[in-house]
C-alpha cells in the first residue's frame, strides 16, 4: 500500500509512514446508500418505512461526500480517522443483507423460468393429445352433439386409422349412422373390425352396447354364435344364453306325444308353426301336445340381460295308422236260434255300430258287449275309433236274418 501523504510505499500491517510519519488510514469503500438499505430493512420489518428523499438525498451527495473523504484524508489528523472508520458489524450485516437480495433475485429467476417452461409444457401437451386418439374421438364427440355429422365421421375415421383395436372409434361411428337411420353401415363397420381382429373383446363389448342401444338383442346372439375364441367367449359370459332343451326328439310318431321345454335362462318361448319365436310368442308354461300331423316346433330362452338364445327347432310327425274294419261275428247269413253279434275292439280304439245300415260314428251306440241279434233281418254296422286320435276305421257291414222255426 502507498501513503495517502507522500506516497511512499508502506509495508503490510504498519500503521504509520515510515518516511512522513503519517498514521496510515484503513478506510473501506464506502457508500451511504448501505445505510439506508439498512435503515429501510429494519424499517420494514418494525412497520415503518423511511422516506424516498432519504435516497435521493443520499444518491447526491455520494460523490461529494467521497471527495470530502479523500481529502480529509490526506491531512486530517489521525483521531479524524479514526471517527470516519466504518463499525465492521454494520459492514458484516450489509454484506448479508446484499446476499439476501442475490438470492431473492435468483429465486424470482428460477420461478420466472420454472413457469415459462410449465406452460411451454403444457402446449406442447395440449397440442399433443388434441392430436392423439382420445382427443380426436373428444372431437368427434363434440361435432356429434353439434349434430354435424360429416365433420364426426371425419374425426372417428381418422381416429380409428390411428388406432383400430379400441372400440370407441367405431361407436362414435355407429352414432353417426344411428342418427340418420343408416344401421347397416353402422353394423358394418362393427362386424368389418372383428372379423379383421377376432380376439378382440373390446370391438365385441362396442358391437355388443350397438345391438343394445338399437334393441337387436337377438343378434348379440347370432354375433357370439359365431365367435370360436374361448377368451371372449369367457369374458362375454354374460351375454351367452344357452339354449332350450326338448324332452323329445324329432321324428316320427305313430300316436299322439307330448314334449317338455327346459332352459337354465329366464323364460321360454315357442311357435309350431315353424315361425321364428320372439318374446311376442307364447310363453313355455307346461308340456305341448302333438296331435297327429306335422309340428314345427322352434324355442328360445332368455337370460338375466333380456338376450335370447339362437332358436332350437325340432319337427314332428304324428301318423296315427288308420285300423282295419273291425272284425264282426257271426258272418252275414240267416239263423233260426238266438244268437249274438260281437265285435273284436284292439287295444287303443273304441267301437261303434248301428242297427239300420247307416254308417256308425263316435254318437251312435258304443260297444261293450256281445249284442242279441234282432229278429227278421238286420243290417249291422261297425267302427272302431282311436281312443286318442279319433280316427275312424273303415266299416264293417253284415246281414243278418234270424226267422225262428
Amino acid at each position: 500500500m502507498k501513503c495517502m501523504h507522500c506516497g511512499a510505499d508502506v509495508p503490510e500491517g504498519m500503521l504509520y509512514c515510515g518516511k512522513c510519519g503519517t498514521e496510515v488510514q484503513i478506510v473501506p469503500d464506502y457508500n451511504p446508500l448501505d445505510d439506508v438499505l439498512a435503515k429501510q430493512v429494519k424499517g420494514s420489518i418494525g412497520g415503518t418505512t423511511t422516506p424516498l428523499d432519504i435516497y435521493e438525498e443520499s444518491s447526491k451527495n455520494v460523490g461529494k461526500n467521497r471527495s470530502t473523504e479523500r481529502h480529509s484524508n490526506t491531512g486530517s489528523s489521525p483521531k479524524a480517522h479514526a471517527k470516519r472508520q466504518v463499525d465492521p458489524r454494520v459492514k458484516r450485516r450489509q454484506q448479508m443483507e446484499r446476499k439476501r437480495q442475490l438470492a431473492k433475485k435468483r429465486r424470482q429467476r428460477r420461478m420466472i423460468i420454472f413457469a415459462f417452461i410449465l406452460v411451454i409444457t403444457g402446449v406442447f401437451a395440449f397440442l399433443i393429445y388434441q392430436n392423439s386418439y382420445s382427443g380426436v374421438v373428444r372431437k368427434g364427440n363434440r361435432a356429434l352433439a353439434a349434430q354435424d355429422y360429416a365433420l364426426a365421421e371425419t374425426y372417428f375415421n381418422k381416429a380409428v386409422g390411428k388406432n383400430r383395436t379400441k372400440a370407441e372409434a367405431y361407436t362414435g361411428l355407429s352414432k353417426v349412422y344411428i342418427a340418420q337411420d343408416d344401421l347397416d353401415t353402422a353394423e358394418a363397420f362393427f362386424l368389418d373390425a372383428i372379423d379383421s381382429q377376432p380376439t378382440n373383446i373390446a370391438l365385441y363389448k362396442g358391437a355388443i352396447a350397438f345391438y343394445t342401444d338399437t334393441e337387436q338383442l337377438h343378434k348379440i346372439t347370432e354375433l357370439l354364435d359365431g365367435c370360436e375364441e374361448d377368451a371372449v367367449l369367457l369374458a362375454l359370459s354374460d351375454y351367452l344364453t344357452a339354449e332350450p332343451d326338448f324332452s323329445l326328439e324329432g321324428g316320427t310318431y305313430e300316436d299322439v306325444q307330448q314334449v317338455s321345454l327346459t332352459s337354465s335362462g329366464e323364460g321360454i318361448y315357442y311357435t309350431t308353426d315353424g315361425s321364428e319365436p320372439t318374446t311376442e310368442s307364447t310363453e313355455y308354461t307346461e308340456p305341448i301336445l302333438l296331435n297327429e300331423g306335422t309340428t314345427d316346433l322352434k324355442a328360445i330362452s332368455l337370460n338375466k340381460k333380456g338376450i335370447p338364445s339362437v332358436t332350437a327347432e325340432r319337427k314332428y310327425i304324428v301318423e296315427i295308422p288308420v285300423a282295419d274294419a273291425p272284425a264282426v261275428t257271426p258272418s252275414t247269413g240267416q239263423y233260426d236260434t238266438d244268437t249274438q253279434i260281437s265285435i273284436i275292439v284292439p287295444s287303443g280304439y273304441e267301437a261303434y255300430y248301428t242297427l239300420d245300415g247307416s254308417d256308425p260314428t263316435n254318437a251312435s251306440i258304443k260297444y261293450s258287449e256281445p249284442i242279441d241279434m234282432p229278429e227278421g233281418q238286420t243290417i249291422f254296422c261297425a267302427v272302431l275309433i282311436g281312443t286318442n286320435s279319433g280316427k275312424a276305421s273303415a266299416v264293417t257291414k253284415r246281414n243278418y236274418v234270424l226267422e225262428y222255426e
